[in-house]
Formats: structure tokens, sequence, C-alpha cells
């Protein structure tokens, strides 16, 4: 018996050839695919083949009837054709307005609003100049009562470096207006800068001021005592203007540890 002829050959085919002819052959009842088997036999193919060509079968689905594949095709409803279009206008003969170009926004002025406001002008920092020329006088005044004030009450010539630099003498009464008027100055600078904390700032004023009263009460004691031909100022004075350095120091090391302090 010969085998079946697909394509007109009888040499094995490509699954995609057997494909539409195994679709076609004819099933017993209750049966919706052939056997791998009958696709053997039928077609001359070996197991693996038959076995691809069967999931074919399973997979993919058979074209849909001819009658049913495209309803449009089928429907005897007539497609309404397509508007005319429509014929070109007519140009209008009225010319058309000529478009001037706008003109650019005036400028804004406040000369005729009085009551717009003025941005301000940048604020030029102050000038320091003539701070200084202010400090030399009191510098010469405050320097000469200080080392006066000292020699009344015991301050005078030292030598600090004794077997070292025997020559080697200082003033010690120099030590007045540095301490006393260079800590007050500062202490001002630190109270009214407001970059510090508020501990450092009040402690600032409050020992920027007292400097301040020491000193001029320094100064008047001086001039009292150099009036009154007094070479040797009493105790009390004494007392007070010895106390001074330490004072001085004690404040300074207080206001340094207060400024860097953010507790």
């Amino acid at each position: 018996m010969t085998a079946p002829t697909i394509n007109g050959t009888r040499y094995p085919q490509p699954i995609e050839a057997l494909l539409p002819t195994a679709r076609n052959l004819n099933l017993p009842d209750g049966e919706a695919f052939p056997s791998r088997n009958r696709l053997m036999r039928e077609f001359r193919i070996g197991a693996p083949k038959a076995g691809e060509l069967l999931a074919l079968l399973k997979t993919e689905p058979a074209a849909p009837p001819a009658d049913t594949a495209d309803p449009a095709a089928t429907d005897p409803t007539p497609v309404p054709a397509a508007p005319e279009p429509a014929p070109p206008a007519e140009p209008d003969p009225t010319p058309a307005p000529e478009i001037t170009p706008a003109e650019p926004p005036a400028e804004v002025s406040t000369v005729g609003h009085p009551d717009t406001p003025t941005p301000p002008a940048p604020a030029r920092p102050a000038v320091v100049w003539p701070v200084v020329l202010l400090a030399l006088p009191a510098f010469v005044a405050i320097w000469s009562g200080w080392v006066g004030l000292g020699g009344l009450t015991g301050f005078g010539i030292v030598h600090p470096l004794p077997g070292i630099a025997d020559g080697f003498s200082i003033n010690s009464a120099i030590t007045l207006p540095i301490g006393v008027e260079t800590y007050g100055a500062y202490a001002l600078y630190v109270w009214l800068s407001g970059r510090v904390p508020e501990p450092a700032r009040r402690f600032a004023k409050w020992s920027a001021l007292g400097s301040l009263v020491v000193g001029a009460l320094g100064q008047v004691a001086y001039h009292l005592l150099e009036a009154a031909g007094i070479e040797s100022a009493p105790w009390w004075i004494t007392t007070a203007v010895a106390c001074l350095p330490v004072a001085v120091l004690g404040m300074g090391a207080a206001l340094a540890h207060l400024v860097r302090t953010h507790d």
C-alpha cells in the first residue's frame, strides 16, 4: 500500500506543511485529535515529529468556517459613501486691516505716584577712623593717670629677670592702664556685638560697665592726690589698686570661657 502523498511528494514534509492535512483527517466519534500512532502511520514520520505535530494540533485552533470568518463580509447593509468635499471658498476681496506693532511699555516712574515706596539705597558702613582720633587724647590722659596712681600706690621700676638679665627693667605701673582699660574696651565690644551666647553677653555688659567705672575712679583718685600734694596714697586706695591686675585676669579668663560656651 502506497503512503499518502502531501503536496505531490512521498518524502516527509515539514510540520507546518503536515498541519492542514492532519486537521482534515477523519476521526472516530468522541475523538477531538488523532493519536500519535495514527499520525506516524498516515505521514510516515517518527514518534518525536508525530508528538510535535499533535502538540501543534492541540495548541493552534483551526481556521474558522468561511461563513463566520468575517461578519462584515456577509453583512448586506450597504456602507454609506464618504461625503463629497466642499467646494473651496472664494477669496474675500476686502483687504485685511494693517497690523501696527505694539508700543513698548512705558517705564514705571514713581514721580507721579507719591504713595509708591521707593526702594532704600544700600547703606554704607560707618567709618571708624574718627574713633582713633578721639582715642588718642584719651589714651594719653588715661595712661599718664594710671601710671601716676601706680607710683603713688607702690608700683614702680622692677627687674623681672634677676640673674638672667639684670639690666632689663620695667615700670610695673603700666600694667594698670593696659589691663583695666584694654579689658573694658574688649568687654564692651563683646557686649555690643550680639554674636555671643546670652551668658557671655550679660557678663561682658556688667564687667565692661564696672571696668569703665573703676577706670574713672582711678583717674579721679590720681588727680585729687596730685592736686593735694600727697606723695603716698592711703591704704584703702593702695589696696584697691593692687587688686586690679588680679581682678582683670579673672574677668578676662571668665569672659573668654563664656564666649566659647554655647550651653
